[in-house]
Formats: C-alpha cells, structure tokens, sequence
C-alpha cells in the first residue's frame, strides 16, 4: 500500500467522529470481552460451571455498535452472545462471572437465570429470557414510550440470524415500520441456527426484509468494527429524527460448538472453522491502531496483564461467592410489600 492509502486507512476513526481514545477504548473491550469467553469455556471444561455460550469473534462488531449508541440515555436488549454490548455498556466482568456461577450477588438474575441472560436497571439492559426474539417486541415497546414521552432515546436490539425467522420479529418490524418507532433492529448473522446453515434458513439477505415493513436495511461486514460503527451511528441518528427504525444484518461466523453442550463438528468441518479463524477481527483492528500510532507491543503486553489480572480476581471473587439461600427462592416472583414475599 502507498504513502497516501495507509494514511487513509489510519484515518478511518477520526473520520467517523471516533477520537483516538475511543478507538483504543474499543480495542480493549473487545479484547477484555474475548478474554472472559475464553476463561469461560475454560471454566466450563474444568467443571467449575455447567454451562456457557460462546460468542467469539463476534465481539469487534458488537463492541462497534454499542459505541455508536449513546451509552447514558439509549435502551439495550442483547442477545445471549453479546458480552461485547453489555461489558462496552458498563457491565463488569465480575458480575459477568457471578451470573457464570450463578451465585446470589449476579445482578442479572441472582443466579436464576442461565449465563448469557443479561439485565440491569442501572445500565438501561433489559432483562432477556431464554425463548428466542422475545426482546424484539419489547425493544419496539421501549421505543414506542420514548416516542409517547417526548425522550431522546432510542432501543437497539441483538438477535440471531435464526431468530428472524420467528414471527416476534415479524411483528415487531411491522409494528415499529408503522409507527416510525426510534428503534434499531440488529440482526448477528452468524451463519448457523444451532446446526442449521444460514443456506437452509433463509433463501434470501435477512437485511432485505426491511423494505417490506417501510423502512431501510443494511448488510455490513462484521469484521470490519468501524463500518459497523458508522452504519450504526448513522441509524441511531434517523431514529432521533424521527426518521423511524433501521435492520442491520451483521454477516459474521460462530467459530465455537453453539454452546459448551453442542458437539458443532457433526454439522461442519473443522476446515471450515479454522478458514474463519484466520478473518478474526480483533488482530486486525491491532494492526489497524498501530498504523496509526495508537498501539504498541508495549502496550499490548500491560493490557494484556491488566485483563488477566481482572479476570483472575473476577473469577476468585464469583466461585468464593455465597449461592442465593432456599428461603430467597421466592424473592422476585410476587410483589414484595415491606422488604418481604408474599
């Protein structure tokens, strides 16, 4: 690459509105949210945890669209895979690692609920369940209040390619599409529904959808974070004009079994995981910030030390932690009145 095309390519943040910080911010999370998957599946391994769902190499994308959302006034329902969007939003690692060990202290669930089930009032998450799509209707219902209220907010929402062929999403998209809801519909398209090939879900792009309910969908490559970024940060912007919601369809690829319980080579080789490998993002975008003069070797080994030093003491913290005691089993099933259950 000439002079002129490297100094081009460096300069894709600032372009987009990124400042040198915020890129190296990114980077960081995105590694910090790769290296608590990692310990995850080490842990499930290890038979410390039962069950853990990865989303590696997914994680430059949704570390880019959480960025492009205004992280203190907007709405965010994730999908189970999406470590990126909560930790980028303010999740902790030590509170990933409580609802890991399901343990009395996680602020998703108080261990209730599986790993992967994302909630918090203070961080403006919404609760999730385990059926697939069911945040679909409820971001479309946030969106509806910001927009009844008068509010500057808009609901971004994360699901699977698999889940769109759900009529939650159906319906969500058509009522939002009608009601030009301040809504962003994002849809992690990577390319299996547990063991079905995007090629046997769908004969058409998911994106193209969005025509049918009034309003624009976008392709964009999934491993490349600062297009993700853009396309997101301008459909938030439609959405606080007033302009209604925005499909994107992130095309991305699961390298890891659909969760610690699937056996993933029974439906694809091993060829074909190592070939998407090789596309991770997260060197990438390294490589991208040390053209740029953001980045070091130097750097990369204290960040490095740094994360694992945070993951360890997580990690320690959430297995030492006390489970939720029997008699609390009802806690957040009834209405409580004075502090008790009824």
């Amino acid at each position: 690459m000439n002079q002129t095309g490297t100094v081009r390519q460096t300069m894709r943040h600032t372009q987009l509105g990124i400042t040198d910080e915020q890129a190296v911010a990114m980077y960081e999370m995105m590694m910090l949210a790769r290296r608590y998957d990692e310990r995850s599946q080490l842990l499930q391994r290890a038979g410390k945890i039962n069950f853990h769902i990865s989303g590696i190499t997914q994680e430059p994308s949704q570390v880019a669209m959480t960025f492009a959302m205004d992280r203190e006034r907007d709405w965010f329902l994730p999908y189970y895979r999406d470590y990126g969007v909560v930790l980028s939003v303010g999740m902790t690692v030590k509170e990933l690692m409580l609802s890991l060990f399901a343990k009395a202290e996680d602020p998703n669930s108080a261990g209730r609920q599986m790993p992967g089930h994302f909630g918090s009032k203070r961080l403006r998450i919404v609760t999730g369940s385990s059926p697939v799509t069911t945040q679909v209707p409820h971001a479309v219902g946030f969106a509806l209040a910001a927009k009844m209220r008068g509010e500057k907010s808009v609901s971004i929402v994360s699901f699977g390619e698999g889940s769109s062929n759900q009529g939650d999403f159906h319906e969500g998209c058509n009522f939002a599409g009608v009601h030009k809801l301040p809504v962003i519909f994002i849809c992690q398209n990577n390319q299996y529904a547990i063991s079905i090939p995007f090629s046997k879900q769908s004969a058409g792009r998911i994106a193209d959808r969005a025509i049918g309910y009034g309003f624009p969908g976008f392709r964009v490559d999934g491993n490349d974070p600062l297009e993700v970024y853009r396309v997101v940060k301008e459909a938030r912007e439609r959405a606080e004009a007033g302009e209604g919601p925005t499909l994107i369809e992130i095309m991305t690829y699961r390298v890891t079994p659909h969760s610690t319980s699937d056996n993933d080579l029974a439906y694809r080789t091993k060829e074909e995981v190592e070939e998407h490998k090789r596309k991770d993002a997260i060197p990438a975008f390294r490589q991208y910030l040390t053209e740029a003069g953001l980045w070091s070797d130097e750097k990369e080994a204290e960040l490095q030390a740094r994360q694992r030093a945070i993951i360890d003491e997580a990690t320690e913290y959430a297995e030492r932690a006390p489970f939720q005691p029997a008699e609390e089993s009802w806690r957040y099933v009834y209405a409580e009145e004075d502090g008790g259950s009824r």
